[in-house]
């Protein structure tokens, strides 16, 4: 294993085509195409063997990234890791970009060492949205109250039970997640509403953002918010998100890429201003 070395990638890329980050098999066959698929083909071309690329974590279909990471370990001990930056991009569909490359630490891995995943929703508020932004952009034909939503989010901090916010689906052993920011921004005719957490359920942004959104439009108090959310009970939330219009990104660790304790992070977070945080 000495001979092995661990290289982190930074990715980003176009979820339009793909059904998410993670390979979907049904026997010796990919079912649909995944970015992780299309990264694993790559790796096995230049290694000439096959090479598994671990992502930070799944997404769902059509869920664009700006900087998610992933992991792979090479054999190869004369290609300095930022030539695997252009030897991918050659052979990567132009909606696959690997933006970053680097050898770390045979301890680090892409999903367990990661201390924090952001999502970013945008939503095109205005009677009539431009046809080029439709697929990043969920659009809705009025101005939501940004003062009211920010007034929910600011009750996601800390640890909390997200069951209210689970699929159907959702197998995870703990609904238990810990927010580390959560807000609305205005930008021109964009809104746009950035979680980050230390890892989420399957689904659940989407869940979140409509229900936040579905309280916004019927004007509920933020104690009626609050009551969904500590009510561990999913038939409360509101309409789903679409799939579209949102990006993923994660941190796997500050600029060291070194395992940080989560409540150290949440005090760096709390007096940077989350400058030094952002994603990639």
């Amino acid at each position: 294993m000495n001979d092995v070395r661990k290289i982190l990638l930074r990715i980003s890329y176009d979820g339009t085509r793909f059904c998410g980050w993670q390979k979907q098999v049904s026997g010796s066959r990919e079912r649909a195409p995944s970015v992780q698929g299309e990264l694993e083909k790559v790796a096995e071309k230049i290694h000439h063997q096959k090479i598994a690329v671990i992502g930070s974590g799944r997404t769902d279909s059509g869920v664009h990234a700006v900087g998610q990471a992933a992991h792979f370990c090479t054999p190869m001990r004369n290609i300095l890791a930022y030539r695997f930056i252009p030897a991918f991009n050659s052979l990567l569909p132009h909606s696959i970009r690997i933006t970053d490359a680097r050898e770390v630490s045979s301890q680090l891995h892409a999903r367990f060492s990661a201390v924090m995943r952001t999502y970013r929703y945008h939503l095109h508020c205005a009677p009539v949205a431009y046809a080029h932004e439709l697929p990043y952009c969920w659009h809705i034909a009025r101005m939501p109250d940004i003062h009211l939503l920010n007034q929910y989010a600011a009750t996601l901090k800390g640890e909390l039970d997200c069951t209210s916010f689970a699929a159907a689906g959702d197998k995870s052993a703990s609904k238990s997640r810990y927010f580390y920011d959560t807000h609305f921004s205005f930008n021109h005719r964009v809104l746009t509403f950035e979680i980050s957490a230390n890892a989420f359920l399957w689904k659940m942004v989407r869940s979140l953002t409509g229900t936040l959104l579905h309280c916004e439009k019927k004007r509920c108090s933020v104690r009626e918010f609050v009551r969904i959310l500590h009510a561990k009970d999913r038939r409360l939330q509101g309409p789903p998100h679409r799939r579209m219009g949102y990006s993923y990104g994660t941190s796997v660790t500050p600029n060291t890429y070194s395992v940080q304790n989560r409540n150290t992070l949440a005090r760096e977070l709390a007096s940077t201003g989350n400058a030094r945080w952002k994603t990639y």
